[in-house]
C-alpha cells in the first residue's frame, strides 16, 4: 500500500514537472510577438493545448504504462486549467461546464491536429487547424500560419525519433519558437 502511495506520489512529481516544461514553452514570448498568436486567456489555452498534444501524441504509441502517465498529464493539465479559472474570478457553479468546454476542445484540437500531421493528410489540413483554432478570431498573417505548421510539424518530427523514457522522467525539450521574420 505505502509503494503505491509514494509511486503515486513520485508519478505526480514527475507529471507536475512534464506539465511545467509544456506550460513554459507555451508562454514564449515569440509566440505572441513573433507570429501573432493572440496574447489572451484563449490565445494562452491554445498554446498549453497544442504542446500537450505534442508531448500526449508521443506517449500514446508507448503502451499501457505511458498510456496512464498520459492520463495523469492530461488530468493534471485540467486540474491546473480548473484552478486557473477559479483564480480568474469564474463562479464556483460555472467552473466545471467551463472545463468540460476546454475538454471538449481540446479533443477537437487533437483530432484536428492529428489529422493535419497524418501521412496522407490533406494538403492544408494543418495550416486551417492552426489558423482556426490558435489564431481564433484574429486575421493571421499567411507567415505566421506557415512558420507555426513549420514549428508543429519539426516538433512532432523531434519527439518521434526522442526515446519516450526522458517524457515518463518528466523532461522535454522544444525547439525555439517561431521567430518573426521581415518578408
Amino acid at each position: 500500500m505505502l509503494n503505491r502511495l509514494f509511486r503515486r506520489s513520485s508519478n505526480q512529481r514527475t507529471v507536475a514537472e512534464l506539465y511545467g516544461r509544456i506550460v513554459a514553452q507555451a508562454r514564449s514570448e515569440s509566440f505572441f510577438t513573433g507570429v501573432g498568436v493572440p496574447d489572451t486567456i484563449e490565445g494562452r489555452f491554445e498554446l498549453i493545448a497544442l504542446h500537450a498534444w505534442l508531448v500526449m501524441r508521443r506517449l500514446s504509441r508507448e503502451g499501457r504504462g505511458a498510456a496512464e502517465f498520459n492520463q495523469a498529464l492530461f488530468d493534471f493539465m485540467f486540474a491546473d486549467l480548473d484552478l486557473n479559472l477559479r483564480e480568474a474570478g469564474v463562479s464556483d457553479l460555472k467552473v466545471g461546464d467551463k472545463v468540460k468546454e476546454l475538454a471538449t476542445h481540446f479533443y477537437g484540437r487533437v483530432k484536428a491536429y492529428e489529422d493535419g500531421v497524418s501521412p496522407g493528410a490533406a494538403q492544408g489540413a494543418l495550416e486551417a487547424a492552426l489558423d482556426r483554432n490558435l489564431f481564433g478570431s484574429t486575421l493571421p498573417e499567411p507567415r505566421h500560419v506557415a512558420a507555426m505548421v513549420e514549428y508543429v510539424r519539426r516538433e512532432a518530427a523531434a519527439l518521434d525519433a526522442e526515446p519516450a523514457d526522458g517524457l515518463l522522467k518528466g523532461r522535454v525539450t522544444f525547439g525555439p519558437a517561431p521567430q518573426a521574420w521581415e518578408e
